[in-house]
């Protein structure tokens, strides 16, 4: 397994992982236009690669305060083989490297497995309330 930042000729492996691990993704989700808007403003956007075929990828986000994790996917028949951890930890340090003292991440409130994922990576829940808002 090799992870890497992703490249110009990996966006179509991307655009499909993303589709089938979520594949209700509203709108400004939309694979494409998130690679996209990514790439406009810095290049943390990681990709696992297992014999050529991308099979998870992790984005990273950093403002100067605070970091965070999006997009975090791992391939359904490739999950529990370290892809996901590889990933995060990789997105993690290349934050650390910016500077960046905490990490957070957003996961859908009844997605316990993954929930417990992260907690086995050191991350902890917080008692906060989401909330957004679309422009």
């Amino acid at each position: 397994m090799v992870i890497r930042k992703y490249r110009a000729q990996d966006k179509g492996a991307l655009i499909n992982l993303w589709e089938e691990v979520f594949p209700n993704a509203a709108p400004h989700n939309q694979p494409a236009r998130v690679i996209e808007e990514k790439l406009a403003v810095d290049d943390m956007l990681f990709v696992a690669e297992v014999d050529g075929e991308i099979l998870g990828a992790c984005q990273a986000g950093y403002d100067g305060h605070r970091g965070w994790l999006y997009g975090v996917a791992v391939s359904p028949d490739q999950r529990r083989r370290g892809i996901g951890t590889n990933l995060v930890e990789t997105a993690v340090q290349s934050l650390n490297e910016r500077g960046c003292g905490k990490v957070n991440l957003q996961i859908r409130a009844g997605n316990t497995a993954v929930a417990d994922f992260y907690k086995s990576l050191g991350f902890n829940v917080e008692d906060r309330l989401s909330m957004g808002r679309h422009l």
